[in-house]
C-alpha cells in the first residue's frame, strides 16, 4: 500500500493541440524547475474549476487561443511523485481552436510528429503519453 501524502494531488489539465496535418503542439517552458523541458500546454487546476475549465482558461493564458469545452476529449493521464505532492496530469485531445498558437509564457512552441517527442527533453510525467499520442494520430 501507498503512503499517504501530508498535502493533496496536484492535478494539471493539459492539452495535445493537433493539427491537420497530424502534428502535436509542444511548448518550451519558460520559468520554474522545469525550465528548457518541453511539455504539452496546460497548468494546474485551480479550486472550483473542472479539468475542462482549466484547460481552457490556461490555452487561452499560454497560447491566446480559444476553446470550446466539446473540443476537448479526455484521452489519457499520467501519475507521478512530485515532492511530498503526488501530480495526477489529465491529458486531453484537442483538434480544433481559435486563433493562432503564440508563446505568450514559454521560449518556443514547435508542431511535431508524436514519434518526433521521444527525442525531446520533456518532464517525466509527460513521456508515457507520447505513445499513446503515437497511436491516436
Amino acid at each position: 500500500m501507498e503512503p499517504c501524502l501530508p498535502a493533496g494531488p496536484l492535478l494539471v489539465s493539459a492539452a495535445a493541440l493537433i493539427d491537420g496535418d497530424g502534428r502535436v503542439l509542444v511548448q518550451q517552458r519558460a520559468t520554474g524547475p522545469l525550465k528548457g523541458l518541453w511539455e504539452f500546454p496546460g497548468g494546474k487546476i485551480e479550486p472550483g474549476e473542472t479539468p475542462a475549465v482549466a484547460l481552457i482558461r490556461e490555452l487561452h493564458e499560454e497560447l491566446g487561443i480559444d476553446v470550446e469545452a466539446a473540443c476537448l476529449a479526455p484521452a489519457a493521464f499520467a501519475s507521478e511523485p512530485l515532492g511530498d505532492r503526488h501530480l495526477i496530469l489529465l491529458l486531453h485531445v484537442c483538434r480544433k481552436w481559435r486563433g493562432i498558437p503564440r508563446a505568450l509564457e514559454a521560449i518556443e512552441l514547435r508542431w511535431l510528429r508524436p514519434a518526433e517527442l521521444f527525442a525531446l527533453p520533456m518532464p517525466d510525467p509527460d513521456r508515457p503519453l507520447i505513445g499513446l499520442l503515437d497511436a491516436l494520430v
